[in-house]
């Protein structure tokens, strides 16, 4: 399989070292940060999920009739809507994109924020309900007859969707998790199975327990692997720590902007503050196999850096991979010598991050791929 790279599809130029200054949803920027993606190499872009975020499937139709060839990952919980509604929102979703449609469904690592969509089962139920979840959606994407189901979570008799998907037999369906009960999950339902970027040891853990549960399910092989990182490039080495460096800065200043820049409705909580919902002390197993990494150092291997990690608390997709574009294209050539097949990378100037990654590292790894393949084919 070649390798693939999954950008962010963001609605606002927001990031940890950017505060936002406009609405959620400002769409002449989301066109724009899709349509560089597009025409700078990547595959897909993800659509992201948090409970009071702008509706992700929306957006994604939004951007559908703005570009041609990018696929569009949608994030989704299973807790905010029935699963035969949902098959039928994206089978529509897959058809108004021509079939450049996938979906990640999110078990949900925060309590506080499945909380504030009325979702109140204990993690490993919540799992059990992902399982479902996505056997509900295989099932409605490619039956041609009625069929029944009866479950811990869902209960339903002869659904029939009448629109089924573009893509034969469906699409992709990825889930990401690092709990002995997401690997059970993701290695028996998902077709790409997503981690956040560890050092190369804990990767290579995670892929053997990953190998372990896809046997134990009876699958033939795994899940494709997807892997995240924050990637900080410039043209020399020197450059580039200084730029990480200075982004630590930022993420510092945006962590605890003076009183005097802020505007009225940010000092006093208004509108305009995040509402995003974390503990301060993650819940879910990835974020706290991150910091873990933390604990062991800030550099690993041969780019990645975790000090972002600890900043902002083991976040979700946060260490970095820094150096010029051949170090950090080549620190992705270890991944893929694991088996990593997909790449997520956000940058923290988000646009431009997007292209000079897409510009710079993008051909340097799909060169080599091509290379390394065709050295095995011969």
């Amino acid at each position: 399989m070649p390798v693939e790279f999954l950008g962010i599809a963001g609605t606002n130029p927001a990031s940890e070292v950017t505060p936002r200054t406009g609405g959620p949803l400002d769409l002449e920027y989301t066109s724009k940060l899709a349509r560089a993606h597009e025409d700078n190499g990547w595959d897909r872009i993800l659509f992201a999920y948090h409970s009071g975020s702008p509706d992700p499937a929306q957006v994604a139709a939004y951007v559908a009739g703005r570009t041609e060839r990018i696929n569009l990952v949608v994030a989704h919980r299973p807790n905010v809507a029935y699963p035969t509604l949902t098959a039928k929102t994206f089978s529509t979703l897959d058809q108004i994109s021509n079939g450049r449609f996938e979906v990640h469904v999110i078990t949900g690592g925060s309590t506080a924020d499945q909380a504030a969509e009325g979702d109140y089962l204990a993690k490993d139920d919540r799992y059990g309900r992902t399982r479902e979840f996505i056997q509900i959606l295989k099932q409605a994407w490619t039956s041609d007859e009625r069929f029944d189901f009866d479950g811990n979570h869902y209960r339903f008799e002869h659904f029939l969707a009448d629109i089924k998907p573009v893509q034969q037999p469906r699409p992709r369906i990825s889930f990401g998790g690092s709990s002995p009960a997401a690997y059970a999950v993701g290695a028996a339902e998902a077709d790409v199975f997503a981690l956040w970027g560890e050092p190369l040891a804990g990767t290579r853990e995670q892929l053997a327990t990953i190998d372990a549960a896809a046997a134990a399910a009876g699958r033939a092989d795994r899940p494709t692997i997807q892997i995240a990182f924050r990637p900080i490039i410039a043209p020399t080495e020197e450059l580039a720590w200084a730029k990480a460096e200075n982004v630590v800065g930022r993420i510092k200043e945006a962590q605890n902007p003076p009183l005097a820049s802020l505007g009225a409705e940010e000092a006093t909580g208004g509108v305009r503050a995040s509402t995003r919902l974390r503990s301060k002390t993650p819940e879910n197993a990835g974020s706290q196999r991150l910091l873990k990494a933390v604990a062991a150092g800030e550099r690993h291997d041969r780019a990645l850096w975790t000090a972002p990690t600890g900043l902002t608390g083991g976040g979700g997709n946060s260490t970095a991979l820094v150096g010029t574009p051949e170090t950090v294209a080549a620190a992705l050539l270890d991944y893929y010598d694991l088996g990593i097949r997909i790449f997520s990378a956000r940058g923290y100037d988000i646009y431009d991050d997007a292209i000079d990654f897409g510009r710079h590292v993008i051909p340097l790894v799909r060169s080599e791929v091509a290379h390394r393949e065709q050295r095995k084919a011969s």
